[in-house]
């Protein structure tokens, strides 16, 4: 997030600003990426050994998005979508509110820019991966799961009522210290990257910080969301695969989803690619998912700097 830490940005941008800017950024981008995120999901939760006869249920991104269309229909592409929009809208508000209180407050300790971005980027992806889990949870149980009779979960309130009833107010927290494991160093790595790419790139834009393009926000992003995201990757897999642990395991789609066991059950059975089943969607759909919400973040924090400034004139 481009400048939020500086003195003159704490000045001109309200938390307010950055909360509706940071929720408007996670809705449009959700809705973009949605059939790329239910892929990945679903290549997360395959469990395939490495001497096994028969070929994998889903193979590759492309097998996999047909796959869906053809048993499922193009809406199998959006399943889970209502929780995923209220993730994604809740996130980006904790996201960018915690990142922009958290650097300034860094501010004053004379710490060097790069470890005040990677600690206040650790801190926003913790803060807001612990406040969004449930829904989080929700999206990927949806999207593991079938349609018409084959689903588990009929409803968005089905589901909280099922899970709370089944499985107790732990059932949404499945999997949450592996989640939030995850995101501090895949935010800290990200928002390390991003800052000096940006500033790079505004440096050498003709046009300036202030340009309408915003291009600078979106390639920046794009890096460094594919950085961060290889480097933490085995995390995120970890924690697709116990968010789906529970008495509902054996009716998704994907019948061969193993009781877990951790990572060097994982290794063994799978090979150090099994660590990685999912990455190449992953990185398809993380490129573009941050480079759009950085973009509309900026699009958005101007417009509302801009509207205030008109107001107050």
């Amino acid at each position: 997030m481009p400048r939020v830490a500086g003195k003159e940005d704490s000045d001109k941008s309200s938390n307010l600003d950055v909360v509706i800017a940071g929720s408007t950024a996670g809705v449009i981008t959700r809705f973009i990426i949605a059939p790329l995120d239910v892929v990945k999901i679903r290549l997360q939760l395959q469990h395939h050994a490495r001497d096994a006869a028969t070929p994998p249920t889903y193979r590759g991104m492309f097998h996999t998005m047909t796959s869906i269309m053809r048993d499922e229909g193009i809406t199998g592409l959006w399943k889970g979508n209502i929780p995923a929009e209220l993730l994604y809208l809740t996130y980006g508000a904790a996201q960018f509110y915690t990142y922009r209180t958290t650097h300034v407050a860094l501010g004053g300790f004379g710490l060097p820019r790069s470890a005040q971005d990677f600690v206040a980027g650790g801190a926003a992806g913790a803060c807001a991966t612990f406040v969004t889990y449930p829904f989080d949870l929700l999206r990927t149980r949806f999207a593991a799961q079938g349609s018409g009779d084959q689903r588990i979960y009929t409803s968005l309130v089905h589901a909280v009522r099922t899970i709370y009833t089944n499985e107790g107010i732990p059932g949404f927290f499945q999997g949450v210290t592996a989640g939030v494991g995850q995101v501090i160093p895949y935010m800290g790595l990200f928002f390390a990257t991003y800052e000096p790419t940006r500033a790079f790139l505004t440096r050498h834009n003709e046009a300036g910080a202030l340009s309408l393009s915003g291009y600078e926000s979106a390639v920046a992003g794009g890096l460094a969301s594919t950085v961060a995201k290889t480097g933490v990757f085995p995390l995120d897999l970890i924690r697709k695969r116990l968010q789906v642990q529970g008495p509902t395991r054996n009716k998704y789609l994907q019948k061969d989803i193993e009781v877990y066991q951790g990572m060097r059950v994982i290794v063994q059975r799978e090979g150090i690619r099994g660590l990685y089943r999912g990455l190449g969607v992953s990185l398809v759909k993380a490129a573009p998912n941050s480079a759009i919400t950085m973009w509309c973040y900026e699009v958005v924090l101007r417009a509302l700097k801009s509207a205030r400034g008109d107001s107050q004139r």
